[in-house]
């Protein structure tokens, strides 16, 4: 996993220099605010459905459903600040650098894994903070994480890269230089 992602990274940097003649277009704080609340949405979906699940699931009927649906909503109240920061400034960092090339595509690869880990390492702090909260005691929390991350590095990175794709297809909040 590691060789292919300096192997992407080798090759991003390529195409990074490949056209120094591309104009990069400006992109207005409106179209990353924008993106951001798009993507908190979707990915609160998807988180609360998968942790309902795999609480649920991990409990063996020692949860009521009424503690599954409170720690899922908890786990996605939290996400929703802290991914919302989180993914403002990763979309911001994006967006500085100098990444202009015909392949596109890659790009976004690249930028679904980084964000991917960045909400990654902060689903599965949350499933501990939200478990020593409800629960006292973080005792099946690290099952607990480690199955919504499995299962959401497959959907998230799968609906991140559709919600780039759709995002980059769209002239919101983007003023075309002209030479």
């Amino acid at each position: 996993m590691i060789v292919a992602i300096k192997k992407m990274i080798s090759i991003a940097k390529q195409e990074m220099q490949k056209d120094p003649k591309i104009i990069k277009p400006r992109v207005q704080r409106k179209r990353h605010i924008a993106k951001t609340i798009t993507w908190r949405i979707i990915g609160s979906i998807d988180t609360w459905v998968i942790g309902y699940i795999i609480i649920k699931f991990f409990s063996d009927g020692e949860l009521t459903n009424k503690k599954a649906i409170e720690a899922a909503s908890y786990i996605t109240g939290l996400e929703l600040i802290t991914k919302t920061i989180f993914y403002y400034f990763h979309e911001r960092i994006w967006y500085g650098l100098n990444w202009i090339s015909d392949n596109q595509k890659l790009r976004h690869i690249i930028k679904t894994i980084s964000w991917r880990l960045v909400g990654a390492i902060d689903t599965i702090l949350l499933v501990f903070i939200i478990y020593y909260y409800l629960f006292n005691t973080v005792e099946g929390a690290s099952e607990v994480a480690l199955s919504i991350f499995s299962i959401e590095i497959i959907t998230k990175m799968v609906l991140y890269y559709l919600h780039e794709r759709v995002w980059f297809t769209s002239n919101y909040g983007v003023i075309k230089l002209t030479d």
